[in-house]
């Protein structure tokens, strides 16, 4: 488990709890809150993230993804949030980023197989590579 700071950068904050851990795969799972978020939506047909900035407080409603190695061999983050604003409403996409505000509880759960990307340039994406 790991409770993240308020004002701390999602994905700055659980890949130095990996890094700390010697963890290289996990899958993660989260709830909370968020100052501001920039959520993305893949664009197949441009190749690239349109931008969604959420500028206000949100719930946390899920946080799903995982860590792993990206194709230059970093550990990264790759998650997908639904963030429920004051009215009720909700916005989702790919988490690009996101403060914390005021707690982010996360459950890290270890996986013991290597979880690698690889970009693939048909898609424009870095996707989970099984074979590599």
């Amino acid at each position: 488990m790991v409770a993240v700071d308020p004002e701390e950068e999602v994905g700055e904050a659980l890949v130095a709890f990996a890094e700390e851990h010697g963890i290289t795969a996990a899958a993660v799972t989260a709830f909370g809150g968020f100052r501001s978020a920039m959520l993305g939506f893949f664009d197949l047909d441009e190749e690239q993230y349109v931008r969604n900035p959420v500028d206000e407080q949100t719930e946390v409603l899920s946080l799903i993804g995982d860590i792993g190695r990206d194709s230059d061999g970093t550990l990264a983050l790759h998650a997908h949030v639904v963030l429920g604003l004051r009215d009720g409403t909700t916005r989702g996409g790919h988490l690009l980023g996101a403060a914390v505000r005021p707690t982010l509880e996360v459950m890290v759960t270890e996986s013991h197989t290597e979880l690698r990307r690889r970009y693939r340039p048909d898609l424009g994406l870095t996707l989970l590579d099984l074979d590599g």
